[in-house]
This record gives structure tokens, C-alpha cells and sequence, in this order.
């Protein structure tokens, strides 16, 4: 082995570890932020789901209500702390005022109602872009929630007195029902920090 290929060899034997840490500490793509937002808002979804099953199954739908109410925002809270992103629901017609979609939030709901009205599958609507959001670059990914089966015990054209009464006294500026089967409910919004 001559002098010049000992150089190369012995500069690639400190390269390639040194791309390796590189590649570790890259920011991620768009794409793999979408796969990340994916993940967990389908995580969250499924955590809101079982709450509220749970609720149903020991007292009622109207105690699924509280849980709505109370257990939802701290299953976002614990998500968020977790994955250091702000995850939220929010919706065009709102039950929770907390709950009112931004600007960019609000143009995506619409955009999925476009879509849906054109025969699109709700379950396949999401929108992801990196942009800037109070002066910070952000990273914003939504994914569009559909009306389900049992949604429309509280969110439905025919909700029970009892489920009507329990929803003014935690929600008394309720706009969310008149929902069918396969409506667009609202959707899970997710802000992850770009640095």
C-alpha cells in the first residue's frame, strides 16, 4: 500500500463514523415528521377512545361527557409533555371553545370538507407542512377524525334529553351535533418545534 491509499484509507476510517453521528443527529425530514405525527395522534386517538368506551360501559354516555371534558385534555397534556409537541383536537363546529381551530387550522378543516364533499375517504385525509406559527418555524400536521357509530350518541341529530342536559351544563355554547355517520367530526392537530 502506497502513502496516497494509506491516506484515503485512514481518512475513510474516520469519516464514515463521523457521517454515522451526522446522519443521528439530523433534523428530521418532512416526511418523517409526518410519520411521527401519524403515530402519535393515532395513539391519542385510540387513548380517547378507550377512555370514553370505559365511561359508556360503567355509567353512560353522560359520563362520557366528563371524560370528554376532563380526560381528554390531560391524555393531550400527558402527549404533549411526552413528546415535547403541542397535540390538540379541534374542530369547525365546536363543542369545546378551548378547543377553536387558528387560522391555519381552520383552512385545513375546509379543506377537508372540499375533499370529502368530492367523494374523497375521510379516513385517508391528513395535511403536513412546515411554516411559521406565532414568529417560529413549525412543523403542523393535521389528521381529519371521522363521525363513528358511537359518536353520535353526543354528537348525532338525536340525542337523548339526559345526554342534551349533560352537555349544556359542561358545554353550554355546544355546537357540536346534527353529525351523521362518516361527517367530519374535526381533526387532531399537531405543532412540532423546527429549530
Amino acid at each position: 500500500m502506497n502513502y496516497r491509499s494509506a491516506w484515503v484509507a485512514l481518512m475513510l476510517l474516520f469519516a464514515v463514523p463521523a457521517l454515522e453521528a451526522a446522519a443521528e443527529n439530523a433534523e428530521p425530514t418532512e416526511a418523517e415528521r409526518a410519520d411521527q405525527s401519524r403515530h402519535l395522534s393515532k395513539t391519542y386517538g385510540e387513548k380517547l377512545k378507550s377512555a370514553l368506551v370505559r365511561a359508556i360501559k360503567a355509567g353512560g354516555p353522560e359520563t362520557a361527557i366528563a371524560v370528554c371534558n376532563v380526560s381528554a385534555p390531560a391524555i393531550a397534556k400527558r402527549d404533549t409533555a411526552s413528546s415535547g409537541w403541542s397535540l390538540s383536537r379541534t374542530a369547525l363546529k365546536l363543542r369545546n371553545p378551548k378547543n377553536a381551530p387558528d387560522a391555519w387550522e381552520r383552512s385545513v378543516l375546509l379543506k377537508f370538507q372540499d375533499q370529502i364533499d368530492q367523494g374523497a375517504d375521510i379516513a385517508t385525509l391528513e395535511h403536513y407542512e412546515t411554516t411559521t406559527k406565532d414568529g417560529e418555524r413549525v412543523f403542523r400536521y393535521m389528521k381529519a377524525i371521522p363521525t363513528q357509530g358511537p359518536c353520535l350518541t353526543c354528537h348525532g341529530s338525536n340525542v337523548s334529553p339526559s345526554v342534551k342536559a349533560k352537555i349544556a351544563e359542561f358545554y353550554p355554547e355546544d355546537q357540536a351535533t346534527g353529525f351523521a355517520l362518516g361527517d367530519l367530526r374535526g381533526a387532531f392537530t399537531i405543532t412540532q418545534p423546527v429549530p
